[in-house]
């Protein structure tokens, strides 16, 4: 692999501001998408009953063909999304039921793309991100914030982790 990268966009909206961001950097960068809200991922179940839902073959389809992860979010009441937060949780599984496959996160990288109606964010909203990295054995590359309010055509969005 040469450092394919892709976007995994966790959104309560198909055509919102994340996906806006998302289809640009796509497009601008040649970034494959992964957009969580066309799975069906349930919640994280110590007894494992939803084995059989999307997040399993996903996981293992995202870590199979890519290197660099980037999580895009909007910002939901000071957190990641809801979709977002359920696909960490499912990360769990990797740690108890599928170990080999979590195992092939070392060395992988993530970055962090998150949008709300501010010009920043506080820098506390990206230590999950950075936490799990660090916990799974990943490179965390850094984070680029937009405020949607002054998102158009016009907009040149670049990331320097990419």
């Amino acid at each position: 692999m040469q450092n394919k990268k892709v976007i995994i966009l966790g959104s309560s909206r198909k055509n919102g501001n994340t996906t806006k961001i998302v289809d640009a950097l796509s497009k601008e960068h040649n970034i494959d998408v992964v957009n969580l809200s066309d799975y069906s991922i349930s919640y994280y179940d110590y007894e494992s009953k939803n084995i059989n839902d999307d997040f399993l073959p996903l996981i293992r389809g995202i870590i199979e063909k890519y290197d660099t992860l980037i999580f895009a979010t909007p910002i939901y009441w000071y957190n990641m999304s809801g979709i977002m937060k359920v696909f960490f949780d499912r990360i769990s599984d990797l740690i108890r039921i599928e170990k080999e496959t979590g195992r092939k996160l070392r060395g992988k990288k993530i970055g962090v793309i998150s949008n709300s109606h501010d010009n920043e964010t506080d820098e506390s909203f990206y230590i999950p991100f950075q936490k799990s990295a660090d916990y799974l054995g990943m490179e965390y590359l850094g984070n680029k914030h937009f405020n949607a309010n002054i998102l158009n055509q016009s907009t040149k969005i670049e990331l320097t982790f990419i």
